[in-house]
């Protein structure tokens, strides 16, 4: 597994889409209604948004990031980061960020490779 992880709007997808050469069929884009469980694709685009349905829907988050990260071993991964920033006054909201914060560094800790975008400057930390 590949992460690439960065704040919102840093350019993830499109330094994926130019390192793998990707089309937009390789691309599995997660919404934030939708708690099934994201797999089967090349990359699976804003982890973040399924783990935000999954806070939604009361799920065993510990339990759904586990099985993600063995059903995902080969995929590339994209996610942002909303671990910076003002604290969210909607307990729920500060759930999903918590929740995001522990699957990165579960992901991270499962993956080959770890990248993080800023303002489109990939740097390679695992």
């Amino acid at each position: 597994m590949i992460l690439i992880f960065g704040g919102v709007y840093q350019g993830k997808l499109d330094y994926a889409n130019e390192r793998f050469k990707l089309s937009e069929s390789d691309v599995y884009r997660c919404g934030d209604e939708d708690a099934c469980m994201p797999e089967g694709k090349q990359v699976i685009y804003e982890l973040d948004k399924w783990l935000l349905a999954l806070v939604r829907a009361d799920a065993d988050t510990d339990a759904a990031i586990q099985q993600f990260i063995a059903s995902n071993r080969s995929a590339v991964v994209i996610c942002n980061d909303i671990s910076c920033g003002i604290v969210p006054e909607d307990p729920m909201l500060r759930k999903w960020r918590e929740v995001t914060g522990r699957a990165l560094a579960e992901v991270a800790r499962g993956s080959e490779e770890v990248v993080r975008l800023f303002c489109g400057i990939p740097t390679r930390l695992k």
